[in-house]
Formats: structure tokens, C-alpha cells, sequence
């Protein structure tokens, strides 16, 4: 039986490995079992400040990943968050049904505001799980992959969704995050303690990058002492990074990984890993530079906006009548 799969990324700095093996490489294996969805989280972006050009360019590029992960517009609605207002509409009621003190308790905000000038928080990153949670909802999500860092967002909608169907009857549907085991927590390459977050040009390989500056960016990652292949986050965290990009891209297990490499040296294993990479991304690139600068990018997601805003339509309407706003046809 298909269900429905909701997922986006948000258009904040430029995407990395990391966001290719824990996202755009598995969405495209969803579409063929079930109904998927797939949007640019571009309002989300406006929670912290971003020049407009930059959002735009952004925008476009996330658009450009998703088709040459082999996305199909047929099978898949791409859309912008921004081109669909019942995201903003259906956000303006369920505000009132999430609290404070359990977005207060979101680590992502308190990891963030740490950053920040208390004077400068804006509403819309203290809020963010709301409108996410609006994203979810509209669309009747059963199945939501996500990174590590958005489980607890969607662990809130599940409450939210709790709460209101307790007042309201069977109105929202219950999602369920879903995590990649694999590539799902893509670590730095010059520091394996930390995610690949795309702000760290020597740590992170971004999908932009030349083939060649790829390799040099794996062949320099920071390994750990000792000499064996072996897949031990806590003690080994450099090598085991490395082992979770190899075994993401080649769909097998860290064992595996580890058996494969048995014999061999660090150099001779992130040499592996660096040809393991570039064969993954050289055609990956190839289908990007064909798109991002065609038409197909604007009628993808014009396309995509209409059939998103049909499902979304109903969903809102539905909440409407069930909080008693006055519903005229």
C-alpha cells in the first residue's frame, strides 16, 4: 500500500556530501513505492539572515540536486514552500497548539541562539518547528526522512498531532520520522567529531566542487593512530567517517567496509573512498550542469505548486472547519 513521504532542505549555504548521502540519495528510491513530495524549505531559510540573491541561487541549485538525484517531476512533486500559502495559513492556527516552553526546550534553537544576541533572536527561528510541523501536516505525511538533527522537530509534531486529534477528532495524520542508518550523520573531514554542516571549506566537500579538489579534500581528512580499517566512532572516528561515506555510496554495510579493506593501509583506503566518491558525484554533476541552467527547473516547480497546493487545500480546509472557523465555499 503507498503511503505519502514528505521531505525538504533548506536553501541556507551550499550543499554537501553530507547532504547527498543522508538525503538526495535516497528520496529518488522512494518515489517508484509510494506518493512523494519533496519541497525547498525556502521561508525556513528567512529565519536568519540571507541576501535575496543568495536565497534565489540557492533555491534554483536545490532544484537542479533533486532532478539529477534522479528525481521525476512525474512521479514526484517538487514545489517551493513559499509557492504554496497554506503552509503560512495552516502555521497561523497550529502556533496556538504548540507551547513555549516545549519550543524553548528544541535544541536546534538553544544550539543557535548560544550564537546569537538575545536582542536579535528573531520569531521564526524560536517558531521553526511550528511551520515545519505545518509542512508535514498539510500533506498527510505518514513518512518523513530525516537527518539526526530533525527527529525531535517531527517527535514534537507527533505530540502536536496527539493533542489536537484529542480535541478535535481524527483530523491530522501522525507522521513517522524516518533515518537512514547509513549516511545518515556524514562527519567533517578535518574534524570527525563534528557533522559536515557546509560551513567549513576544508572539512566539507560540497557537491559544487571540482572532482579533483574532492580528492584532495579526502585524501587529507584527518584519520586516527593505528593503521586499522575499522568502523569504531568512539575511538577511530576519522577512519569510521570515512567508512560511512564508502559503505552509503556503495549500499553495503560498515562490516562490509571493514572486510573489503582488511588488508590495506589508510592511503590506499581514502584513495578508494576519494574514486568512490567522484564516481558517485562526476555523473551526479554532469546531470546538474544540464539542468540549472535550463527551463526545466521553473516548469518543475510550477507543476510541482499545483499539485502540492490541491492536497494542501484540502488539508487546511479540514482544519479550518475542525478549530470552527467560518468555512464559506
Amino acid at each position: 500500500m503507498k503511503k505519502r513521504v514528505l521531505s525538504g532542505i533548506k536553501p541556507t549555504g551550499n550543499l554537501t556530501l553530507g547532504n547527498y548521502l543522508g538525503a538526495l540519495k535516497h528520496f529518488a528510491k522512494y518515489q517508484d513505492e509510494h506518493e512523494v513530495f519533496i519541497f525547498i524549505a525556502d521561508l525556513h531559510a528567512l529565519t536568519l539572515p540571507i541576501e535575496p540573491e543568495v536565497l534565489r541561487k540557492l533555491t534554483r541549485d536545490i532544484v537542479a540536486f533533486y532532478l539529477a538525484s534522479n528525481l521525476d517531476p512525474s512521479k514526484t512533486t517538487i514545489f517551493l514552500q513559499s509557492q504554496v500559502s497554506e503552509h503560512s495559513e495552516l502555521n497561523a492556527i497550529l502556533q496556538n497548539y504548540l507551547y513555549m516552553g516545549e519550543l524553548n526546550r528544541m535544541t536546534q534553537f538553544k544550539d543557535l541562539s548560544l550564537k546569537m544576541k538575545q536582542s536579535a533572536i528573531g520569531l521564526g527561528l524560536f517558531a521553526y518547528p511550528v511551520l515545519m510541523a505545518s509542512d508535514i501536516l498539510l500533506y498527510d505525511a505518514q513518512i518523513v526522512p530525516v537527518g539526526e538533527d530533525q527527529k525531535q522537530h517531527v517527535e514534537l509534531t507527533r505530540d502536536l498531532v496527539d493533542r489536537f486529534n484529542k480535541r478535535y477528532g481524527n483530523i491530522l495524520v501522525m507522521p513517522e520520522p524516518v533515518i537512514s542508518k547509513v549516511g545518515a550523520r556524514i562527519m567533517s573531514l578535518s574534524n570527525p567529531l563534528q557533522k559536515m554542516s557546509k560551513s567549513d571549506p576544508k572539512g566539507d566537500v560540497f557537491l559544487l566542487d571540482d572532482l579533483k579538489v574532492i580528492e584532495k579534500k579526502i585524501m587529507a581528512a584527518v584519520t586516527d593512530s593505528g593503521s586499522e580499517i575499522k568502523y569504531d566512532v568512539k575511538n577511530k572516528p576519522g577512519i569510521s567517517n570515512l567508512i560511512s561515506i564508502y559503505a552509503s555510496i556503495e549500499n553495503i554495510t560498515t562490516k562490509d567496509v571493514e572486510e573489503k579493506f582488511k588488508n590495506s593501509q589508510y592511503g590506499e583506503f581514502k584513495k578508494a573512498v576519494a574514486m568512490c566518491v567522484i564516481n558517485e558525484l562526476g555523473p551526479f554533476k554532469k546531470r546538474y550542469e544540464e539542468i540549472i541552467n535550463s527551463s526545466l527547473i521553473e516548469e518543475t516547480l510550477a507543476e510541482g505548486a499545483l499539485k502540492a497546493k490541491k492536497i494542501a487545500k484540502q488539508t487546511l480546509s479540514r482544519v479550518q472547519k475542525a478549530v470552527g472557523l467560518l468555512h464559506v465555499e
